[in-house]
């Protein structure tokens, strides 16, 4: 997929040789780092939203930065469900990549490694960076929607998801009914949806909660 790269981060260069052949032999686009600093200040020159779905491949045993210290910066920087990660380990390494699983880490491989099963799962980690992907994308959308409302639209709106039927939302705004139909309508219309139903359940999916639409 043009979209899709690995990260592979690994101070050996047999096992990076190694990773690469196998990503291009499964058609897995890949990008090798040899330091989990080089890698570092490679990520931080990323943009925040970028077109990539990525997967890093990240050894645990490392020079001056560990495997384990690179997951603790990407945790920080929050990026661990758009970049999910995969720990290569030695058998003395296994209980810190189980315990990194506890704060997000996708998994862990020990090695020697089954070829077919790393990449049937860096797949599946492919999947759901994807499907972090288009939530975001879909989550900026609706963020997009809400900053194209109006003042009055918004009051209007936030009554409707309080369930006030159309008088009683144009007797606490003192507007007329025929005026509160006109604003729901175009709430409606600019958020995409055809009912109250609707628009509550657009709204609690992607996240929004009431702070976030005043």
């Amino acid at each position: 997929m043009s979209d899709t790269q690995i990260c592979i981060v690994d101070d050996d260069r047999e096992v990076l040789d190694a990773l690469s052949w196998l990503m291009r032999s499964r058609s897995l686009p890949c990008i090798t780092f040899t330091s989990g600093e080089q890698y570092m200040t490679w990520l931080n020159q990323q943009p925040a939203v970028t077109a990539y779905v990525r997967v890093v491949l990240l050894d645990v045993r490392m020079g001056e930065m560990s495997g384990l210290q690179v997951f603790e910066n990407m945790r920080k920087l929050g990026v661990l469900s758009a970049m999910p990660v995969i720990f290569l380990t030695g058998h003395g390494d296994v209980p810190m990549a189980v315990e990194a699983l506890k704060h997000g880490a996708f998994d862990f491989f020990e090695k020697p490694f089954n070829d077919n099963a790393l990449v049937d799962r860096i797949e599946q980690a492919l999947l759901q960076a994807r499907q972090h992907k288009n939530e975001d994308q879909s989550h900026a959308q609706v963020k997009v929607r809400l900053a194209s409302l109006t003042e009055r639209e918004r009051e209007v709106m936030m009554l409707i998801l309080d369930g006030k039927l159309n008088k009683l939302v144009a007797d606490q705004l003192n507007i007329s009914v025929r005026t509160v139909e006109v604003h729901r309508a175009r709430v409606f219309e600019k958020m995409g949806v055809k009912s109250a139903v609707e628009l509550a359940r657009l709204l609690s999916d992607h996240g929004f909660n009431s702070a976030e639409m005043i």
